[in-house]
């Protein structure tokens, strides 16, 4: 199966020219499932809830969200992107899940970062699993089980262990990482679930107040075993697409004794 991972560099506000942006970064590159950033559409520092709720858009009836689609039909691809959602007066930090088929599902961030919490409310949708299909070496069609959080997700632990929960063999993480911290934990977070994870962050910076924001890029793909299959720069557009088995992220035995996930002893757990 085939990854890409966009890293991206948006202009806040400038929502159609972001999307036409990151759709040519991919129009060459086959992959079977794309993750784009948090918030890829618009940028990310927002300053104001009426600015939040002019650049959100509803899913699925959104120009992001049926340009996501189309694009998904045009490429045969399956795409994880994050982008704010409108509902009644509500906005979510949100990302969708889009194929050939149309919109899949939205996942809404659960846990927000910082100013999130003046503008979004908290997502109110469990951690889910989908399968979605893609094409094996031989040409059969086979299955990927994906799961998706959202940035700030990564430092709660039971974020990606829902996920490994569920079945999923692939974490896909739209994210606007400033923290340092996020790129090796994430290796952590595949390792302690066995399972692949897909980081996709943005690079630039944001000033649209006091604060300065520096994004630190690094987008990623890491194995169930831990390892880096691919690392992005800090500070440079990236588009690069890595082949996986997802059947490596199903074996959750350690050694001849110990599984991952049959091995938890819930009645300790708080």
């Amino acid at each position: 199966m085939k990854i890409g991972i966009l890293q991206s560099q948006p202009q806040f506000g400038s929502v159609a020219e972001n999307v036409t942006t990151a759709l040519s970064q991919i129009a060459t590159k086959k992959a079977d499932l794309w993750v784009f950033p948090e918030l890829f559409n618009t940028g990310y520092q927002f300053i104001s809830k009426k600015e939040v709720l002019a650049l959100s858009e509803p899913i699925p009836t959104g120009p992001t969200t049926q340009s996501l689609i189309a694009a998904a039909e045009k490429y045969k691809t399956t795409i994880v992107a994050g982008l704010a959602e409108r509902e009644g007066k509500n906005c979510y930090n949100s990302a969708v899940l889009v194929s050939p088929r149309g919109h899949i599902t939205t996942y809404r961030k659960i846990h927000l970062f910082y100013e999130e919490k003046r503008w979004f409310a908290p997502g109110n949708k469990a951690f889910e699993v989908y399968s979605i299909n893609y094409k094996s070496e031989r040409g059969g069609t086979m299955k990927c089980r994906i799961g998706i959080m959202i940035c700030f997700d990564w430092i709660f632990p039971e974020s990606a262990r829902s996920l490994a929960l569920l079945g999923a063999d692939v974490i896909c993480h739209p994210s606007n990482l400033v923290l340092p911290h996020c790129p090796q934990a994430m290796i952590t977070r595949s390792l302690e679930n066995r399972v692949f994870s897909a980081t996709a962050n943005r690079v630039g910076t944001e000033a649209r107040n006091t604060e300065k924001l520096r994004f630190i890029g690094q987008s990623q793909v890491v194995s169930p075993q831990g390892k880096i299959l691919f690392r992005a720069p800090e500070d440079k557009l990236s588009a690069k697409v890595i082949t996986i088995d997802p059947k490596e992220a199903r074996n959750k035995s350690i050694n001849a004794y110990n599984n991952l996930l049959k091995d938890r002893v819930e009645h300790y757990y708080f």
